[in-house]
């Protein structure tokens, strides 16, 4: 298994490679060259598998012997260990043929964690085999940095530096963050917005002249490992709902794509999926680009769902390179103009995405509307992110006999703001995080400046 960029200029690496570099040298996003497939027979076989065991079936292929299975096997078991309920990522019956997949029962109650505690685990397995440290630098919109670091908090290898708009994410999400005290662990709060802070990331990893030499790693999406591990949900959901003999149908609320190209990656493997309904906030890139072919940049909208509040669509390059069948060159014009003016996909890539993709944008009014209409329809309390894809789910959703599985991607209480908005008098903190608004808070505030970031970084090392 080798990867390839996106935009086609940088060499293939091995799966280790990719999961230590992060974005290509060419400025693309890495894929593997080829898709590994599962079959109809190795689909049916996972009915009753554990979470951990279905996670490490779906991921093998893409680890290709770089580490030996029994090692997987425990990094794996160990990483869904950390969940605190025993499906990993439950289910729950919304109506008649409308499931929720929970996936906020990590350490930081966020979707994030299904990812990042396995891939903090692989990141300190390559670099101790290596002999070699590492810095981690990521930019986050809210849940993103809770979960690293705390994937990342017990390694020996990694220091970790998260930067955050400051004022711009909900209290809970900051203190997840900055009230992680460790010794490797360090948060910067940026005097700008996520666009800021991610173009910083972005800009260190193109020139990391300014660390000496120590290798800098990426654990945002950009990164692999955290695509192949999201993989998995939409596979055991599936067949939990008795895919591979019947189709299923996933609405994911989205800003940076990850999340959902995951699951297109797991129906390229061959899970059968009808369709695939893209939620978005006031944010809606990703919902003008396919309800009506707008690829443009539009000033940040502050909203009730702020994971949701990114101008630019990362991820989106992944998916683009499928739409343009593999054509890294196109792509890199495409997104070439993208940074420079207001722009659209040609004809054809834009009637492939239509195939599979539908999408829906939600306002804060209307996410405010939908957390009252589910609760008094389920009972359930949504996260405002959710929230969205609860509308979009209901809105665009295809055959009714297909089941739906709209993603549920934080837990309420992570939002209490949205909720509180919404009528409710808020939705407790789990027993592990009663505590969070009384501990103690360590970070930085720095200007949206990139010298004064890579400087910070630098001096503080270890």
């Amino acid at each position: 298994m080798r990867y390839i960029s996106t935009r086609g200029q940088a060499p293939a690496l091995s799966f280790e490679e990719v999961v230590l570099t992060g974005m290509a040298s060419d400025g693309g996003l890495y894929v593997p060259e080829e898709v590994p497939t599962l079959s109809h027979d190795d689909l049916a076989a996972m009915a009753g598998l554990s979470y951990a065991e279905i996670a490490f079936r779906v991921m093998k292929p893409f680890i290709n012997g770089e580490i030996d299975d029994e090692t997987f096997r425990g990094i794996v078991e160990e990483a869904y260990a950390t969940f605190s309920h025993d499906a990993v990522v439950p289910l729950n019956q919304l109506d008649a043929n409308h499931f929720l997949l929970e996936l906020f029962h990590g350490p930081t109650l966020a979707f994030k964690d299904v990812a990042l505690q396995l891939l903090g685990r692989i990141l300190d397995h390559f670099l101790m085999k290596r002999g070699e440290r590492a810095v981690i630098m990521g930019a986050t919109s809210g849940d993103t940095g809770s979960a690293a670091i705390e994937g990342c908090r017990h390694c020996d290898n990694l220091d970790i530096f998260i930067l955050h708009p400051h004022n711009r994410v909900s209290e809970v999400q900051r203190r997840q963050m900055t009230t992680v005290l460790a010794d490797n662990v360090f948060n910067v709060a940026i005097e700008g917005n996520f666009d800021d802070a991610q173009a910083m990331v972005k800009a260190s990893f193109a020139d990391q002249s300014f660390l000496n030499g120590t290798r800098l790693v990426a654990v945002n999406s950009i990164n692999w490992a955290r695509i192949m591990a999201q993989i998995v949900y939409y596979v055991a959901s599936a067949v939990a709902l008795g895919a591979p003999q019947r189709e299923v149908s996933f609405c994911v609320p989205s800003a940076n794509f990850g999340n959902v190209f995951a699951g297109y990656m797991a129906y390229r493997m061959g899970l059968p999926v009808e369709r695939f309904v893209i939620a978005t906030n006031a944010n809606d890139i990703l919902h003008r680009t396919l309800a009506a072919n707008d690829f443009s940049k539009q000033e940040l909208k502050a909203t009730l769902a702020p994971s949701m509040d990114i101008v630019v669509s990362s991820n989106f390059e992944r998916l683009l390179f499928e739409a343009y069948e593999r054509d890294g060159a196109a792509v890199a014009e495409l997104l070439e103009r993208f940074q420079a003016e207001p722009t659209a996909l040609a004809d054809a890539p834009l009637a492939r995405l239509r195939e599979k993709f539908a999408s829906h944008s939600v306002d804060d009014a209307t996410i405010l509307e939908v957390i009252r209409e589910a609760h008094h329809r389920t009972q359930e309390i949504l996260d405002p992110h959710t929230a969205t894809g609860y509308r979009a789910a209901e809105r665009e959703r295809g055959d009714a006999a297909v089941p739906m599985i709209t993603l549920a991607t934080a837990h309420p209480a992570k939002f209490a703001e949205a909720v509180v908005k919404a009528g409710f008098p808020g939705v407790p903190l789990p027993p592990h995080m009663d505590d969070l608004l009384e501990r103690e808070e360590r970070y930085s505030v720095l200007p949206a400046e990139l010298s004064a970031v890579q400087q910070f970084v630098a001096e503080n090392r270890r």
